[in-house]
């Protein structure tokens, strides 16, 4: 076992070193020097940071796609801006006149309203992932709205959180991780939660605080909560592998990696080493490589009228996607596809495991 299957997740330092790595994302996610060509259509991603692993592959699976069709590709961070997110789309739009292809993972749930207008008034065509309104749907602003990509984040936060429970012999303390209060994808997840929760009366939720899916944001919680509970804490549930290796950086730090039983969601890098190592007990996988190109080969197909949005059911248009649950059973399996992930982009709906669900 390598030093990296023995020390899963991310170390104090590296957190620090962050900081710097956001500003390079920032910089390299921008449109400086990038050549507009006429006629050529534009090929885009917005989501929150290339410094998250889940992004970093969800922009390579991105880039993936637009080197398979040879078109250009460009980017973009909100590094957790809303105002941010939507001016640089915005710009970008302005910058390609409407021929664009959108794929993006809004920062919060409200934006992707404003995202959708100014794409559709645009003329370019938009995939939106995770987040949006409940009210607003594709073939609201057809044919513009290609599509709405999510999972079931009720039904795996509760899968997470019963295989947490479990591993505890179904008794004891648990503090919970959250992401951002307005993301849908953390609103479902924690209603995942409260579900187990009833399941196993024998579980007590010490406290559940807000990280904003950011490992830097739950170490601190991580380590007030062990001075708060101390031994009462049995358990640590995450709605995200990010935010989970922020928590198994401060047990580390006293000793307890791997002693207290932690779940994530998301099945990046460092969670699966984390799981291989025993750190993590499980996480769930959506290949983020797989969503980066989708969608945008989803809304090119759109675009060049090679499949008629007209005619679709509506669970081809607002679907949520299968997943893999990941523990240490199937791991290793799903760290081998990780590191040559591959995708039949042409394939749209291969994925597609029913229409999404309002709760």
């Amino acid at each position: 076992m390598n030093r990296q299957d023995q020390r899963a997740g991310v170390s104090r330092r590296d957190f620090i070193k962050l900081g710097a790595g956001a500003a390079f994302a920032v910089a390299g996610g921008g449109m400086s020097g990038l050549s507009f060509g006429a006629g050529q259509t534009t090929l885009a991603c917005s989501f929150r940071s290339l410094t998250n692993p889940y992004y970093t592959a969800f922009n390579k699976g991105a880039q993936s796609f637009a080197k398979s069709v040879g078109l250009p590709y460009v980017p973009l961070t909100t590094e957790g801006s809303s105002e941010k997110g939507i001016a640089d789309i915005r710009a970008l739009l302005q910058k390609t006149g409407g021929n664009l292809v959108l794929n993006v993972d809004p920062n919060d749930s409200a934006d992707a309203r404003v995202i959708v207008e100014a794409c559709s008034k645009a003329g370019a065509y938009v995939t939106t992932i995770w987040n949006k309104p409940k009210d607003l749907h594709p073939w609201d602003y057809n044919p513009n709205y290609v599509a709405h990509l999510s999972y079931d984040g009720v039904a795996y936060g509760e899968e997470t959180a019963t295989q947490l429970f479990k591993s505890m012999g179904g008794k004891g303390g648990v503090v919970a991780l959250g992401g951002i209060f307005s993301n849908v994808p953390a609103i479902e997840r924690k209603a995942g939660l409260d579900a187990a929760l009833k399941k196993f009366p024998g579980i007590q939720l010490l406290d559940f605080q807000v990280a904003d899916w950011n490992s830097q944001k739950a170490f601190p919680i991580m380590q007030a909560w062990m001075t708060r509970f101390n031994s009462k804490i049995k358990g640590v549930w995450a709605a995200n592998d990010d935010m989970a290796l922020g928590a198994i950086e401060a047990l580390r730090a006293e000793g307890l990696a791997g002693q207290i039983p932690v779940t994530g969601m998301d099945g990046t890098q460092p969670g699966l080493v984390a799981i291989k190592s025993g750190e993590l007990v499980a996480s769930v996988d959506w290949d983020p490589f797989w969503l980066g190109g989708i969608g945008l080969s989803m809304g090119l197909q759109a675009k060049e009228k090679k499949i008629d949005l007209a005619t679709l059911p509506k669970d081809r248009r607002e679907s949520f996607c299968t997943a893999t649950f990941v523990t240490k059973t199937n791991v290793q399996d799903v760290i081998a596809r990780a590191a040559s992930p591959k995708a039949e982009w042409n394939n749209l709906y291969a994925r597609v495991a029913g229409p999404v669900v309002y709760r």
